[in-house]
């Protein structure tokens, strides 16, 4: 089953963008950075939910829908993970509980340590990425 990456792609780029623009802003006013890791975070939060759902259907379609349905979030990471579209489930799981974090809190210090994370997430998502367009036929 070919997939659509196309949403994934955009996502990635706009992600690696955000975080390029809040690495280059280290010199702008409270305001501005405040507004860009914010820029970071959001990117993160789509870009995380296209990654765990393009899993799914990649595994869906080419293991059975049997196999994934009604699974955990570390399950589905585990056979991912077998299926070696990634390589560290527990790092997954990080990124996860990162994501669950913006949508119940928001303080400054978590806000960085979400950015982050966001930070070391998007090389794993660009793998991911890569990973789905070498196999997608």
């Amino acid at each position: 089953m070919k997939l659509d990456l196309s949403s994934l792609e955009k996502a990635v780029s706009s992600l690696e963008r955000a975080l390029n623009v809040s690495a280059s802003g280290k010199n702008a006013d409270a305001d501005s950075r405040e507004v860009i890791r914010a820029g970071v975070i959001q990117n993160f939060e789509f870009t995380y939910e296209l990654c765990w759902k393009f899993m799914k259907r990649w595994l869906e379609g080419n293991l059975g829908a049997t196999y994934v349905d009604g699974v955990s979030r570390r399950e589905l990471f585990r056979i991912a993970a077998e299926s070696r579209l990634i390589t560290d489930v527990e790092q997954w799981v990080k990124y996860h509980n990162a994501r669950n974090e913006t949508a119940h809190t928001y303080d400054s210090a978590k806000a960085g340590e979400i950015a982050a994370v966001a930070a070391v997430f998007a090389g794993d998502a660009k793998k991911l990425l890569q990973i789905l367009q070498s196999r997608n036929d």
